[in-house]
């Protein structure tokens, strides 16, 4: 069984520690799950991944309940079925998915996981990011998934939905080093029913796309549901000739629509101001993939949350190689013995 300790990061250690354990059969105790949390222990989140997996994994699971420290993953074989999970809070949907998704790799036959919870929350990706970016660069290294939405869940009240449709997979190596030129600019703005008459979602998307300066086309899609509670997202989407990165803001109460879309705008201009490939954000929840694949990637940094996310990864069997390239960081995954 392999044993991880959880003290130095948070959800993303175990849910990487979850899906490698998964994939590979074998059993995983992590100690002091985000131990140096102010509320340390598990979150409905994370209960709500450990118990998908579980049950596309036939797993027998210890600590599966919030505020467990110590969580224990022994899996059976990973099965096609149809998964339905309720984070209960508006705790967030991606991050459920994003444990499950890369058992698409050992899947026969495609299953589905459908989630109730938030769709476009805090400490984490929306959504957007997850449909607009990550699949797609992952779908061009031979990953089959689809995400279809359909209710938005903001923070307080969640009670969004959304499900995730796998097919048997085979992933190629990450190539990520050079991102080409930029295509095209999309930027993706959503709101509740409630602020339409405020014109919120139109106005975050327009002033994203003011507020960019790169002399690239760009395209806004704008959506208003009637979700349980006010709120509001977009997502600024480069698309370049090798790969794709996204920056997201959410809308808050008292906070200008425009001054919400500013802020992702500014994370995009200091991005493509770069020559990284990759997102930071894109970079961590790659590395997952890394290790099942091999491949090298581009990013802006090294973040703390790759350092833990490699701490978690590498008991697997699997090391990377970090290489400071100018103002980004490449990394590369060591060859596997056989």
């Amino acid at each position: 069984m392999h044993e991880i300790d959880g003290s130095a990061g948070g959800g993303q250690m175990v849910r990487s520690a979850v899906s490698l354990s998964a994939l590979s059969g074998e059993a995983v105790r992590v100690e002091n799950v985000r131990g140096d949390r102010s509320t340390p222990g598990m979150r409905p989140q994370h209960v709500a991944a450990v118990e998908a997996a579980a049950a596309l994994t036939d797993a027998s699971v210890e600590g599966a309940e919030q505020g467990a420290e110590t969580l224990v993953f022994d899996p059976g074989s990973v099965s096609a079925t149809d998964v339905s999970v309720d984070v209960g809070t508006a705790g967030s949907i991606a991050l459920v998915f994003d444990t499950v998704l890369p058992l698409a790799t050992a899947l026969s036959t495609p299953a589905s996981v459908t989630v109730t919870g938030g769709t476009d929350v805090e400490w984490a990706p929306p959504l957007a990011y997850t449909r607009r970016v990550k699949l797609p660069v992952l779908a061009a290294h031979g990953l089959d998934a689809a995400i279809d939405v359909e209710q938005r869940g903001f923070y307080p009240a969640g009670g969004g939905e959304a499900t995730l449709s796998l097919s048997p997979s085979s992933l190629s190596p990450l190539a990520l080093t050079e991102r080409g030129p930029l295509r095209r600019l999309s930027v993706v703005s959503v709101a509740d029913d409630s602020l339409a008459e405020a014109d919120v979602a139109e106005r975050q998307a327009a002033a994203a796309v003011e507020n960019i300066d790169v002399g690239a086309p760009a395209s806004e899609t704008v959506d208003y549901d009637d979700a349980a509670c006010a709120g509001s997202s977009v997502t600024v989407v480069g698309v370049y000739e090798h790969t794709r990165v996204g920056f997201s803001a959410l809308g808050e109460k008292g906070t200008p629509a425009e001054t919400v879309a500013a802020e992702a705008a500014a994370d995009f201009q200091r991005f493509h101001e770069s020559a990284a490939a990759v997102d930071e954000r894109l970079a961590d929840q790659l590395l997952v993939y890394q290790a099942l694949a091999g491949g090298t990637v581009r990013a802006p940094s090294a973040t703390a949350h790759v350092e833990t996310n490699r701490q978690v990864i590498e008991p697997f069997g699997y090391e990377f190689e970090f290489t400071r390239l100018d103002d980004t960081v490449r990394i590369e995954r060591a060859a596997v013995d056989d």
